[in-house]
């Protein structure tokens, strides 16, 4: 069975009602790959802006959510209140709540089992930093990121895995083809020795880290990279290009 190819944007802390309305528009109007399943993740104020005014073939995903049910956790979002919202994704375990937050691999693992478990899709991430890939150790650091997650959870059906190298991320670095290619099929054959042969054929694994509308249709045809998170680019017109990248 072929992977759906898959495109996420992850907003981060930028946008207004105004800079996120044209946004959504533009996506409304664009003639996308209709092969291609399409996330974006607003900052949590704009969740509700965006999932009312986007198109109901695309999805939206908060950037956080939290790995208790609702209670007195002030700051905090749950998963049934994504859900009540009609907001059906997440993302975790970007490097910048590992690195600016303190998150660790296990608080990463622990959100995305309860999210998982409370109905709600996971957008995995992992990656290393530049001392870690001069130092030979990028392999390790995502196995280890890996094993943290495969001792949580059981069900995989609703993790999808972003390998995003923080060395590359907002920075206009990108790994070149054969560099994000070696990481995506070595996070293959980890699931594959240490799940199963079923998860590591159906798992979708994307590329992050400076992904834009020149370099996506040459990382795209790569056989283990099965789309993108895309940062700083899912803010601009060329995001079109980034889904469209294998048209």
């Amino acid at each position: 069975m072929a992977r759906k190819f898959f495109v996420g944007g992850n907003f981060k802390m930028n946008g207004t009602i105004e800079s996120i309305k044209a946004i959504v528009k533009n996506l409304n109007e664009a003639q996308l790959d209709p092969n291609v399943e399409v996330v974006i993740a607003p900052p949590a104020l704009y969740l509700l802006l965006v999932r009312e005014h986007l198109k109901k073939e695309l999805e939206v995903a908060a950037q956080n959510v939290f790995d208790r049910p609702n209670g007195a956790f002030t700051g905090e979002i749950s998963v049934s209140q994504l859900q009540d919202s009609g907001i059906n994704w997440t993302i975790l375990g970007h490097s910048e709540r590992r690195t600016i937050l303190g998150e660790t691999d296990e608080v990463v693992a622990s959100k995305t089992k309860f999210a998982t478990e409370g109905g709600v899709s996971v957008i995995w991430c992992c990656g290393e930093s530049l001392e870690e890939r001069e130092a030979g150790q990028t392999v390790a650091v995502v196995e280890k990121q890996l094993a943290a997650l495969k001792a949580k959870i059981g069900d995989w059906s609703k993790v999808i895995i972003a390998y995003e190298p923080i060395w590359a991320i907002g920075t206009g670095k990108v790994a070149t083809v054969q560099q994000a290619q070696e990481v995506h099929e070595a996070i293959r054959g980890w699931l594959k020795t240490n799940v199963s042969d079923k998860v590591a054929e159906e798992t979708r694994i994307l590329y992050g880290g400076s992904v834009n509308g020149k370099n996506c249709k040459e990382l795209a045809k790569e056989k283990d990279i099965d789309g993108f998170l895309v940062g700083g680019a899912s803010l601009k017109p060329e995001f079109t290009d980034i889904i469209n990248s294998n048209l």
